[in-house]
């Protein structure tokens, strides 16, 4: 069981995250002991760091440590997509974002979405039969993907963590730590398929 204080964790965004989602998140993970970086697209508004979204404006912003065109998945044992509408929205047209997702999932690493970035998951083509959550208003989207979409705080399956929304977010990052605990699932996915 790997540790969490010898974790690397990439959360990847880019202007328009929901600020608590990836705020919250990188302290309490950083807390745990964890190393975490924030990846960003060059296309980002600034150079060095991307602006969050907080309810109804642009919020605080958050030092970018690396450009997702340098990330390498192999560097970091699990991914963190923050939601709100904007962030995944940009992201989805990212080729090298899509990228990074389908790398972590392929390794069997843990891939953790909140919110509105289950649409990320969409466009990387892994929430197929896979039991998952998401901010109710892209429920359809999910399911019309193929995902068993529940309406449950942090539902985690085979490595693939979501939840609803900002309220869920103890109950996410907690699964995070104990999914990053577990280590690879990419054997015990491969078994179950």
């Amino acid at each position: 069981m790997p540790d969490i204080k010898q974790a690397r964790i990439l959360i990847m965004a880019t202007d328009g995250f929901e600020q608590s989602e990836l705020m919250v998140p990188q302290e309490k993970l950083a807390a745990a002991g964890a190393t975490v970086e924030v990846a960003a697209p060059k296309s980002r508004m600034k150079s060095g760091k991307i602006y969050g979204w907080d309810e109804k404006d642009w919020g605080k912003t958050v030092p970018v440590d690396k450009d997702i065109e340098d990330v390498n998945p192999a560097d970091y044992d699990a991914l963190v997509l923050p939601g709100g509408q904007i962030n995944p929205d940009k992201l989805r047209v990212e080729p090298k974002a899509i990228e990074i997702i389908r790398a972590f999932y392929s390794s069997g690493k843990p891939v953790a979405a909140i919110c509105h970035a289950p649409w990320l998951l969409i466009e990387a083509g892994i929430i197929k039969g896979r039991q998952c959550t998401s901010y109710h208003s892209i429920r359809t989207d999910v399911i019309n993907a193929g995902g068993q979409w529940r309406d449950e705080t942090v539902v985690a399956d085979q490595g693939l963590i979501t939840s609803r929304n900002p309220g869920d977010l103890d109950a996410f990052v907690n699964k995070i730590i104990e999914e990053v605990r577990e280590g690879s699932h990419a054997g015990r996915r491969e078994a179950a398929e």
